[in-house]
């Protein structure tokens, strides 16, 4: 794994607005980079597969233990969102996508940050930008990028219906063009799709409607499960019969509480970082997230001699320094699609928390290299 500089292409804004990518600048900074490219070979990219396989499977049977234990309480979940997840997690309601952040530094083993799985953003980045990046720039290079093939696969397996509700804070560019895109590859699996901001899901009395009136029968919604919990309507979510994704069950997964879980039941594997609620029990240099924060929001690096009061809802992982290369630090996000790994996105940043600031820089590899 290395960090390549490279020359941008004559005119790259116009070639990725012309395909739908409007927020490559965020006040007056680049947020789509392509004056350097991350280059792989092709055993790092099999570790990296490898490795995302694997976490997601341990993701799935440690919220089956949460499920049969009932241990809600270490994620710090009320008994409305419990009981939802739970009844979730029993009827097997399937799930879309979501994405891992890992520190990969092309050799030594991934290591798991966070499971960003029910509402992650970059998708688009990933799957459609640097893709044609890629073919303008290196056509006879591969990358790490099934997404859109695996997500148009992925809806005719989930079915359930001809219509799909889509839902988001439109005024949102990035929350936006992400469910966007992610109704394109519903529409090109088969499906009749209806796009709704948030504030537009209407209740009947019987059931979630939306402007004109037709019953929400399955919705996708890039809008946090903790978040809609705490809406005024969240009371009838259990009895609306509309079927959700990402799924209830999502909510044990995209808590960062679920980390010291996962060190709990598979301790000392090669993927996972040590994390427990308490900083007391996790040696040396520790990241100190929240629960349900988000793009590097409440982050803290505490230093060995560090200690403190353990802050309430908020869990204590084992520092592990992304790689940094040119003075940039270089965040893995890998994509599952249903529980297949599918691609990648790097995100680097001049500091070590990665926040929604950072910048996206397309990758590639060669095969047999």
């Amino acid at each position: 794994m290395r960090r390549e500089r490279i020359e941008p292409r004559a005119g790259w804004q116009h070639r990725v607005e012309a395909i739908g990518f409007g927020f490559h600048t965020l006040d007056g900074r680049p947020y789509w980079r392509e004056d350097a490219c991350y280059v792989f070979d092709e055993s790092a990219i099999a570790m990296l597969e490898t490795a995302t396989a694997e976490l997601h499977s341990l993701c799935l049977e440690a919220v089956d233990r949460i499920v049969r234990a009932g241990r809600y309480a270490d994620l710090g979940l009320p008994d409305d969102a419990a009981r939802l997840a739970e009844r979730s997690w029993f009827d097997r309601d399937p799930s879309l996508y979501g994405r891992m952040d890992l520190s990969f530094d092309g050799r030594s083993p991934p290591k798991l940050f966070e499971y960003n799985a029910d509402t992650p953003t970059s998708l688009f980045e990933a799957s459609v930008v640097q893709w044609y990046w890629l073919e303008d720039v290196a056509p006879e290079a591969d990358q790490f990028n099934s997404i859109h093939e695996k997500l148009i696969a992925r809806w005719r397996e989930i079915g359930g219906g001809p219509r799909v509700h889509f839902a988001a804070c439109y005024d949102n560019p990035e929350d936006g063009t992400t469910t966007d895109y992610l109704l394109d590859t519903c529409v090109q699996a088969g499906y009749d799709v209806q796009p709704l901001d948030i504030e537009e899901i209407g209740w009947s009395g019987k059931a979630f409607i939306d402007l004109a009136d037709r019953p929400i029968d399955r919705l996708f919604k890039l809008y946090p499960w903790e978040w809609l919990m705490s809406e005024p309507f969240a009371t009838h979510i259990p009895h609306s019969g509309t079927r959700w994704l990402e799924p209830p069950w999502k909510m044990l997964l995209s808590n960062k509480a679920i980390l010291p879980l996962l060190w709990e039941f598979f301790p000392g594997h090669p993927n996972l970082l040590p994390a427990s609620r308490t900083r007391a029990h996790v040696d040396g240099p520790v990241v100190a997230k929240p629960y349900w924060g988000r793009e590097g929001d409440g982050i803290v690096v505490l230093g060995v001699n560090e200690r403190g009061e353990d802050k309430p809802l908020h869990v204590y992982q084992s520092l592990a320094p992304l790689p940094v290369f040119d003075g940039r630090h270089a965040l893995v996000g890998s994509w599952v699609i249903g529980d297949e790994p599918a691609g990648i996105g790097i995100r680097e940043d001049d500091d070590r928390i990665t926040r929604n600031t950072s910048c996206f820089v397309p990758h590639r590899f060669r095969q047999g290299h």
